[in-house]
């Protein structure tokens, strides 16, 4: 079960997709912590999102724990499902609305100066490449430049092919 959750091309351009993803999602994570009033509780409060303070630290840790694996390299496609998860449910509760232009139960809507399906796309832009880039993760593996390849050589496992 663990080869294959450690499974991996050898392609070693993997290795930008996973700082894009990684960095961004442990720098977010931070965030929750740093700035709890503007991008922790307080906005997860301002979201709708049910008991605010928890979920901000819930988020906000699986955040920089799966950020940093995704970083190392290290159990990358166990790393991804969380964050597509996170980004599914950011979609969800703070795009859609803004698709809708309304409140979507207990969702609200943020102020923005238009709503619509092209707000929708400049809001969710981050997330759209967020989800990708996760689910490219999720499928892909962590490539060459890894712990993952570096376990999966250990274990004599060797790679999945480049395909």
């Amino acid at each position: 079960m663990l080869n294959r959750i450690l499974a991996t091309t050898d392609d070693r351009a993997i290795v930008l997709i996973r700082l894009m993803v990684g960095s961004v999602f442990l720098s977010e994570g931070i965030q929750k912590f740093l700035y709890p009033a503007f991008v922790g509780a307080g906005r997860f409060v301002r979201m709708g999102m049910p008991a605010p303070e928890f979920t901000a630290a819930f988020v906000g840790t699986f955040e920089i724990l799966c950020g940093a694996l995704l970083l190392a390299g290290l159990l990358t496609r166990a790393a991804a499902v969380p964050l597509i998860i996170i980004m599914l449910t950011a979609l969800v509760t703070t795009k859609l609305p803004i698709l809708l232009g309304q409140d979507l139960g207990p969702f609200a809507l943020r102020n923005l100066k238009y709503y619509g399906f092209w707000s929708m796309a400049h809001e969710a832009r981050t997330d759209w490449s967020m989800l990708l880039g996760s689910i490219f993760l999720l499928i892909k593996g962590a490539g060459g430049w890894s712990l993952d390849r570096v376990l999966l050589r250990k274990s004599g496992k060797g790679f999945t092919s480049s395909r």
